[in-house]
């Protein structure tokens, strides 16, 4: 793209003039930077939340939203979702069935967040701090599991191989080796994306984990929680009340989860190589699996 060129609201990567500075000289340079631009969602002609986002995959954006923020609870309930670029943003336009539609006018409230704001609007400490739904059990994967979807991941995330500054939210089925994976310069949109794709895709959640490029705050969980998978493995730290939130939902959190190995925070009954469990031969050789619970 021409750096003095327009582009549509729509790219979700632009081709951007610096000046590099190094030890020894400085000259001009291109960079390709993520775009960001406010997102409206829109229920029924009327707006209810106003995101930050990266304009890339935004049906998925919007129904995985409408899902984890409990605007809807299955995605049935958008008759019809439209993506239409505006002067100063991009509005997702979603018809809802009556009774959605219906409940949304109850509660509604304005909500305008940065990039990636993953609690904006919420009107009181009793809903940030509600309590999770819980998942099912069932899924075991082993360690080496957590390290094939590592591996898969990385070269998956295109906008952040263009770019070295994007989120990604993943999800790995073990055994097929299938990934899906979303992005976003906001940690929070882009696990919406990821639940969106696999609402719509009709993904069984049961057969697979999520994987997250960012630390894990609370919400992360949460929304984790709402689309029902059990695992979570992410590259950094969680939270303490993250810790707290995955033991109650009944997730498995894995994190700071690196080639050398990963720790895990809750629920470590479903990891096969754990050999606390007495399950599986042990982690492969130079894989140290730390346990924090």
């Amino acid at each position: 793209m021409d750096p003095g060129s327009v582009p549509s609201m729509t790219d979700p990567v632009r081709i951007v003039q610096s000046h590099r500075v190094g030890h020894n000289a400085s000259d001009g340079a291109l960079r390709a930077v993520p775009e960001e631009v406010p997102v409206a969602l829109v229920y029924d002609g009327a707006t209810q939340a106003v995101m930050m986002a990266t304009p890339a995959d935004l049906e998925d954006f919007a129904l995985g939203f409408s899902f984890t923020e409990g605007q809807i609870t299955r995605a049935s309930d958008i008759t019809g979702l439209s993506v239409v670029e505006q002067p100063d943003g991009i509005e997702a336009r979603m018809w809802l069935v009556p009774e959605a539609g219906h409940q949304i006018v109850l509660r509604r409230r304005a909500i305008a967040g940065p990039t990636g704001c993953g609690l904006c609007g919420v009107e009181s400490l009793a809903v940030a701090v509600q309590p999770p739904p819980v998942v099912p059990g069932g899924l075991v994967i082993s360690s080496q599991d957590v390290h094939r979807a590592l591996a898969a991941l990385a070269p998956a995330q295109e906008l952040n191989i263009r770019t070295r500054a994007i989120h990604a939210a993943a999800f790995f089925t073990p055994g097929t080796g299938a990934l899906v994976v979303r992005e976003d310069v906001g940690r929070h949109n882009a696990l919406d994306k990821l639940v969106g794709a696999l609402l719509r895709s009709g993904t069984t959640i049961d057969a697979g984990f999520v994987v997250l490029t960012s630390r894990v705050s609370v919400e992360m969980v949460q929304k984790t929680a709402k689309l029902g998978a059990q695992i979570i493995v992410a590259v950094s730290a969680p939270t303490a009340l993250a810790i707290r939130t995955a033991e109650a939902a009944g997730i498995t959190l894995i994190a700071v989860a690196r080639a050398d190995g990963f720790e895990i925070f809750s629920h470590r009954g479903r990891i096969a190589a754990d050999p606390i469990n007495g399950a599986g031969s042990g982690p492969t050789p130079g894989t140290e699996v730390r346990h924090a619970c």
